[in-house]
């Protein structure tokens, strides 16, 4: 009657997963759960989405008559992170998000959830580098900026030109090679104790500057 923990990222959950399975211990609910966040960050159990291209996204800004603005996640592996951006993307005016294809999470279940609708609405290309993508971006005007420590408050930047916003993950942020190749940094200003912000939240916070600034 005992049940079993499920402890390991990904691959090396899936083994005890399966271990059990041929065992015969029932997996604990912890272990459950555990698993399910492993299969979603490496893409299992998706939701719905056709993924768009870098000019899909271009042709939605030429389309609105507006100037372009895009997210481009460098790394985010959590659903819900990635489901709050695509929700406040939506609602601040942003054409389309940009994702990798590897280390980072896919449009899953969770994420259509979390996203409240937000993703029938918003373009999510998939890119195999996110660096060539940035200069891609920079060879078609568009300004670049990182989401990261040591540069300027999101108001004094001018984001009324073609923009294109990275956010990186909470873990390591935006990487080294990726923030060089930006034309900018971002740096949300804060007051309290604790000196990070979870990235959908700074995500919402840059969006909402670059409406206003465009309103």
């Amino acid at each position: 009657d005992e049940t079993w923990e499920l402890f390991g990222p990904y691959l090396d959950g899936a083994r005890s997963a399966l271990v059990c399975a041929v065992s015969g211990h029932p997996l604990s609910a912890r272990g459950r759960a555990a698993l399910e966040s492993s299969a979603e960050a490496l893409g299992y159990g998706r939701g719905s989405c056709t993924y768009a291209s870098l000019d899909d996204i271009f042709a939605c800004a030429e389309e609105r008559g507006e100037k372009l603005l895009a997210v481009l996640l460098d790394g985010i592996t959590d659903p819900h992170n990635f489901g709050a951006i695509v929700r406040s993307a939506e609602c601040f005016g942003a054409h389309g998000i940009v994702i990798p294809s590897r280390r980072s999470v896919g449009v899953t279940d969770t994420v259509v959830k979390v996203a409240s609708g937000a993703t029938e609405h918003m373009l999510i290309a998939k890119v195999t580098n996110i660096n060539d993508a940035i200069r891609e971006l920079k060879e078609r005007n568009v300004w670049v900026y990182a989401c990261d420590f040591g540069g300027e408050a999101p108001k004094t930047a001018d984001f009324k030109d073609n923009t294109a916003i990275v956010v990186g993950s909470e873990g390591t942020g935006v990487h080294r090679l990726t923030r060089e190749l930006c034309d900018g940094v971002i740096t949300i200003p804060e007051y309290g104790k604790i000196n990070s912000l979870n990235a959908s939240v700074a995500a919402g916070i840059v969006l909402y500057e670059t409406a206003r600034q465009r309103k």
